[in-house]
């Protein structure tokens, strides 16, 4: 026998630990100032993260008629969340809780609509008229006024405005077209969202289930628990914005109606719907109540729906949102603009709309990854896009 001992066979699936040696530097490395070398480390890594987010917003673009269902169906869901949690953990059966939900859900879509085609029907033909009243008065601003046109300068503005009406009417089309397709692809859209709506209901921790499958198993927990904090943020923002959207439709609805403006009713519809979109949404809709006061009751009543709306935005800011959310709300209005700006910019309405909850369970889902908080199931302590619940306030010592 040799007295040499035998190689030992080497496992090549066997964990090695990382080799702690530095990697060799040639003279041409060394030549290159530290600081530069630094930068240039931060700027190929920066274009890879940037490269990896333009590949997933081309696929969510391509994939936008698949996309957009999915991400309603989501957000429908984590609306109507809490009441079915609430009927479920109340022993009702769960398909009982599925059908009182997408009942009460379906419910109260259609009492909104039928209340708008009402109100609108019953108004349209003063609202036609005071439309007709309000095109003479401008008119006739522009002949005695202090710009002195004539009636032929008049004809001229208004088809050149007609003109521009159409070919902006032409290109809306035209975009709303590349966005959401034909009327067949809408209607498609509608039931795929309704559908992913009762699927989540129905078994959407098993379907969470077989989606973790996909991440490698040491990674499984980690996954798991950003997901459920995100998820519980998205909830906790859509349950938020719910009741908000819901209060800034009331109070403005009431102040348009009592101040005799018309339209109430889909006025306040569209400030329930615009809501959603934090900030940017509702001072548009207000906006919008403001130009119709101006056009059919003239500056007076336009100030008096001015003030209204500014007071239920300030009442929403500095009452319902504290009141609901205590201090666990910690949105800066810079970011939620900038957000919704972006998403608008790439997705348009459907962009704006998913803007803020998708930062929010992104940054939650991150900061509990990064803070090793799914290794003790504890809140994450970090600074939040939007926590998931109220922070205990401090007591005073009596």
């Amino acid at each position: 026998m040799s007295d040499n001992p035998r190689p030992r066979f080497r496992n090549p699936f066997r964990h090695e630990p990382p080799s702690t040696h530095r990697t060799v530097q040639i003279e041409s490395d060394e030549a290159v100032p530290w600081p530069l070398r630094v930068t240039a480390a931060y700027s190929w890594r920066l274009l890879v993260i940037a490269g990896a987010v333009a590949l997933f917003i081309w696929l969510v673009m391509l994939l936008k008629l698949l996309v957009i269902p999915l991400m309603i169906g989501i957000l429908i869901t984590a609306l109507v969340w809490p009441g079915f949690q609430l009927m479920v953990r109340a022993r009702f059966p769960r398909w009982l809780a599925i059908t009182v939900t997408i009942a009460g859900t379906l419910g109260i879509v259609v009492g909104l609509f039928w209340l708008v085609i009402w109100q609108v029907r019953l108004q349209l033909p003063d609202v036609q008229a005071k439309t007709q009243e309000a095109l003479d008065q401008f008119r006739l601003f522009l002949v005695d006024g202090p710009l002195h046109l004539s009636a032929e300068q008049i004809d001229g503005y208004i088809q050149q405005g007609l003109n521009l009406l159409t070919e902006q009417a032409s290109l809306l089309w035209n975009a709303a077209g590349a966005v959401t397709g034909t009327a067949a692809h809408i209607v498609t859209g509608t039931l795929l969202a309704f559908f992913i709506l009762i699927c989540l209901l129905a078994d959407g921790g098993g379907i969470w289930r077989w989606t973790l499958k996909v991440f490698p198993r040491r990674a499984r927990p980690a996954v798991d628990a950003a997901a459920t904090n995100g998820w519980a943020t998205v909830v906790n923002y859509a349950r938020t914005q719910l009741a908000v959207a819901a209060i800034d439709a009331v109070g403005i609805g009431v102040g348009a109606a009592l101040l005799g403006v018309p339209l109430a009713i889909p006025v306040a519809v569209l400030v329930f719907l615009g809501a959603f979109v934090p900030i940017v949404g509702a001072v548009l809709t207000g906006t919008f109540a403001v130009f119709l006061a101006l056009v059919y009751n003239g500056w007076w009543i336009a100030l008096a729906m001015l003030g209204v709306v500014l007071l239920v935005q300030q009442v929403e800011g500095h009452v319902l949102q504290p009141i609901m959310m205590g201090a666990a709300v910690k949105v800066h209005p810079l970011a939620v603009v900038l957000v919704v700006t972006g998403g608008a910019m790439i997705a348009g309405i459907p962009g704006a709309l998913f803007a803020v909850p998708l930062a929010a369970f992104v940054n939650v889902a991150a900061v509990t990854i990064s803070t090793g908080a799914w290794r003790t199931g504890e809140e994450p302590q970090a600074d939040l896009i939007w926590s998931t619940v109220p922070r205990e306030r401090p007591r005073r010592n009596r």
